[in-house]
């Protein structure tokens, strides 16, 4: 049985990386005490679990994202790296505590958190979530905090659990356009979904920033990517990053087209004159790109006095 049974997976002949694609690994100090502090607390990063192009540059700056909930997902994205099974309801209830001790210990100021899928839980993990949120707040009210949640099934009631914690960012990638949704995205998985979440953000709370991402090279059209830009602008969403898919093994979907960055910078634009707060666009540029997180903190910096007093 293929790891996705849902997905017709048709290996083409690999495409060469383009120069612009090779990236120099190096592993300094600050990337070493990062490693050793998750190990410490037996926490996961998407930086790893990802594989992340960016880890060794991000780490280096002292910045990570964490990913809660263990590292196995209940589902099997065709594009993901991470392992995927049934967690049977298994959650560390310390790991709130653990993720603040570890980011008070490496004196973060502005940290990400993630998570595997969990539909194996009732809430989808969205009070682990909150937990976390609020375990951050008890260590350093200054720590600002954004979250990726994934779709809840497009169960808002979960959504409103995480918003209600008040995160400064709240970010769920579609990942990809609508027609290649189904290819791109496990079954329970659905761009509407995506969208109802995003829609569904704003609705709870006008006043946070949220985010969504797109992967490129799957086999988009431009008219395919400009009409996802749309949707997204019409959600609300305020940060939009597009970064380039790196076929993580020869089991996952295929690379297409390895974008240019011109082209990027293209879309770029495109995405610009509809008006997003902010957008990154670049071959290696992530959900978590720190350009967008040294963006975002200068911005809610500069507004978060305001924002804690009409709260």
């Amino acid at each position: 049985m293929p790891r996705y049974s849902h997905i017709q997976q048709v290996q083409r002949s690999v495409l060469d990386k383009p120069e612009w694609l090779r990236v120099k690994y190096s592993n300094g100090e600050t990337h070493e005490r990062i490693k050793a502090v998750l190990q410490r607390h037996n926490l996961h990063t998407v930086c790893e679990e990802a594989h992340c192009p960016n880890m060794a540059d991000c780490w280096g700056g002292g910045t990570a994202t964490f990913m809660l909930m263990g590292d196995t997902c209940t589902r099997g994205c065709s594009f993901c790296a991470v392992k995927s099974g049934n967690p049977h309801g298994r959650l560390d209830l310390f790991e709130p505590v653990k993720v603040a001790k570890a980011i008070a210990e490496l004196s973060l100021k502005y940290v990400v958190l993630t998570s595997v899928n969990r539909d194996d839980l009732a809430d989808g993990g969205a009070n682990h979530f909150a937990n976390t949120i609020q375990a951050i707040r008890r260590s350093d009210a200054n720590v600002i905090v954004e979250v990726l949640i994934p779709d809840f099934l497009g169960d808002l009631t979960s959504v409103k659990k995480i918003v209600d914690a008040r995160p400064e960012v709240v970010a769920h990638n579609v990942e990809t356009t609508e027609r290649l949704t189904s290819r791109v995205r496990d079954r329970r998985a659905s761009y509407n979904q995506s969208l109802r979440v995003l829609k569904g953000i704003k609705e709870l709370n006008p006043s946070v920033y949220s985010k969504s991402s797109i992967m490129l090279g799957l086999g988009e059209t431009e008219d395919d990517l400009s009409r996802t830009v749309r949707d997204l602008r019409e959600a609300e969403v305020d940060i939009l990053t597009l970064g380039q898919y790196l076929c993580p093994s020869k089991g996952h979907i295929s690379v297409e087209e390895y974008v240019s960055p011109d082209k990027f910078r293209y879309y770029q634009r495109m995405a610009e004159e509809l008006g997003f707060l902010y957008v990154a666009s670049g071959p290696f540029v992530r959900s978590s790109f720190k350009a967008g997180e040294f963006f975002l903190e200068a911005v809610i910096r500069r507004t978060k006095p305001e924002s804690a007093n009409s709260s």
